[in-house]
């Protein structure tokens, strides 16, 4: 049977050591999580409206076009006219943002291999099977937004 609550009990601390470790090996900046949402909402090449990002991520409208003029000044995101519709906006991560996180994606992996370096076999196994499911419960909880 599921321990939701010691589940959740072991999510929510493991993601902010995780956070912290990481920031500290890379020297990264602290970056609130909804705009660590809207940068992984804009991977490489990719572009949204402040409408869509809004939708995808389960904010008002209003909130997002605040996140975006605050990391739009802090040179996280660009915006740009649409092409072919100059009234609408379309927003895209900058190569500083992204640069960013392919530092704290790399950083999280290594502390991750390292900290698993030190389990058992049977631990690693475990997490390892473990994975789809954590991914299937991740996407679940993103559907309850």
């Amino acid at each position: 049977m599921l321990d939701a609550a010691r589940l959740a009990a072991v999510i929510s601390p493991l993601r902010r050591n995780l956070l912290a470790i990481a920031r500290a090996a890379e020297r990264l900046p602290e970056i609130p999580d909804a705009q660590i949402e809207i940068i992984r909402a804009l991977p490489r090449g990719a572009v949204a409206s402040p409408g869509e990002l809004a939708g995808r991520l389960g904010l008002s409208r209003p909130t997002v076009s605040n996140l975006l003029t605050v990391m739009e000044s802090g040179g996280l995101i660009e915006r740009r006219p649409r092409p072919g519709d100059r009234r609408h906006v379309e927003v895209l991560a900058t190569e500083s943002a992204l640069d960013l996180f392919e530092r704290f994606d790399r950083a999280s992996g290594d502390l991750i291999t390292a900290a698993a370096q030190r389990l058992t076999p049977s631990d690693r196994e475990v997490l390892a099977a473990a994975l789809p499911a954590l991914e299937r419960l991740r996407d679940a909880l993103a559907a309850h937004q």
